[in-house]
């Protein structure tokens, strides 16, 4: 596939724009999270409610958000594939940052009732749905910008945004976490929600000059009459079913980063923005090392490099929700950094170009979009509903929560062992691989020739 004078690829442009959209959207995540862990809970629902009960509700609404992310992914994912990457990447970046700052404008229980809960609720479904096109959409962006002996590398960024945005939410929550807590409850809590703004801005004028890659201009400029979502669902459906179980995975940083924040605090009453410092240096510790994921998943195979990542994590959770109940800072701090800042990194590392590789061009950001947000919704719904109701209404128990981060784990694991490996092979020989004979008949019989639409 060539390239011409006039749509190089740009693969150091398309990385940061790409890193700096996903750290809004973690930025989001990880505000929202720890907000639902320490404020949600007492002011957006009834004040007489047991803490457990009012934690596990506050954790169904970080839920819902994810449950919608499969109907966005059927509505973007095709956008992307049929207008162009940096066209959903753009829509998806002013709707993120849109909820995320009217989450912090929004009244109280105290002061509108159960409207305020309903509210909550409504903004983070559109939410969910802008968000469930961001990650894919900029994955193949940067894919299809990068060397063939770097792509996962360039990926990366990608999901080091996940690092980036966690540690900046976090860190911004800190400061306001320590005060007194009829201010935090007042108005402190909201300053993170609108702070998001200043991403937004820093994004789109990232965004507004990238390009679309080579490759996907090339594929449009053959005419194909079939949907781009009904070509993934009818010929690569075992690859997004794949990708789906693989995504579990993500259940364990949902653990890490929203229920054991609330166990900590709520359960045992360990010190508030100590136990925020914890996944603050777990994403410092990530946002450095991912790259160097990523360029071991160039070395020795994207599925090896997300195996490790993924049973690391999964068997991390056990000993670092345990240490909780201990007290002792230390144990916690170095298991943390272990479980979410080395292995779960190590998965994030890998992952982008491990499954956008399962994908022809054409269809690639509707199928790892379906995929990926199925597994994330799945995972979102699960992981800190399910964790908070197995540590019972004491939020005490901790080994039904580290069991469930195991269960993700296998499920993960045994799921990328059916992949195929595709390192070494470039996108032109992936196009080809990833297609059925059938599926090359199908397009062929469904290109367009020039004049056929007004013949």
């Amino acid at each position: 596939m060539t390239e011409t004078a006039t749509h190089r690829k740009t693969p150091i442009k398309a990385a940061v724009a790409s890193w700096v959209g996903t750290t809004l959207e973690y930025y989001d995540f990880a505000v929202y999270g720890t907000a639902a862990a320490l404020v949600f809970n007492v002011i957006f629902f009834p004040p007489d409610l047991p803490p457990g009960i009012g934690v596990l509700l506050s954790m169904a609404t970080f839920a819902v958000g994810f449950l919608v992310r499969p109907l966005g992914a059927f509505i973007l994912g095709p956008l992307a594939d049929r207008f162009g990457r940096k066209f959903v990447m753009m829509i998806t970046l002013f709707g993120i940052g849109a909820c995320t700052f009217l989450i912090g404008c929004l009244p109280t229980y105290e002061q509108i009732g159960p409207l305020a809960p309903i509210l909550l609720v409504v903004i983070r479904m559109i939410q969910g749905l802008s968000v469930s096109g961001e990650q894919a959409a900029a994955i193949s962006m940067s894919l299809e910008h990068a060397p063939d002996r770097r792509r996962a590398f360039t990926t990366s960024f990608v999901t080091s945004g996940s690092a980036s945005g966690g540690l900046l939410a976090t860190a911004v929550f800190i400061p306001f976490a320590a005060l007194p807590q009829d201010v935090l409850l007042g108005w402190a809590w909201r300053v993170p929600f609108w702070l998001s703004a200043v991403v937004v801005v820093v994004a789109y004028i990232i965004r507004r000059t990238l390009e679309e890659p080579p490759a996907f201009l090339e594929t449009q400029a053959i005419k194909v009459q079939i949907p781009p979502m009904k070509q993934a669902l009818r010929f690569h459906w075992v690859a997004i079913i794949r990708i789906a179980a693989c995504a579990m995975i993500a259940g364990v940083s949902y653990v890490f980063a929203s229920f054991s924040v609330a166990f900590a605090t709520t359960g045992y009453e360990l010190d508030r923005p100590t136990m925020l410092v914890v996944p603050v240096l777990a994403s410092f510790v990530a946002l450095i090392y991912t790259p160097f994921g990523g360029l071991l998943a160039d070395k020795i195979g994207r599925k090896t490099v997300f195996i490790i990542g993924a049973l690391g994590a999964g068997l991390t959770t056990v000993p670092y929700l345990w240490s909780i109940t201990t007290g002792n800072w230390a144990l916690i701090f170095v298991l943390g950094v272990l479980c979410n800042g080395l292995f779960y990194s190590t998965a994030n590392a890998a992952w982008p170009a491990f499954f956008s590789e399962m994908f022809p061009n054409r269809v690639r950001v509707s199928g790892l979009a379906t995929g990926t947000q199925i597994g994330f919704a799945l995972a979102g719904a699960i992981a800190p509903v399910l964790s908070t109701a197995l540590a019972g209404d004491d939020l005490k128990n901790w080994f039904g929560p580290a069991m469930l981060a195991i269960g993700l784990m296998l499920l993960s694991t045994i799921s990328a062992l059916t992949a195929k490996e595709t390192r070494k092979y470039t996108l032109d020989e992936l196009d080809d691989i990833q297609q059925s004979e059938r599926e090359k008949e199908v397009v062929t019989a469904a290109i367009v020739l020039p004049g056929a639409a007004r013949a």
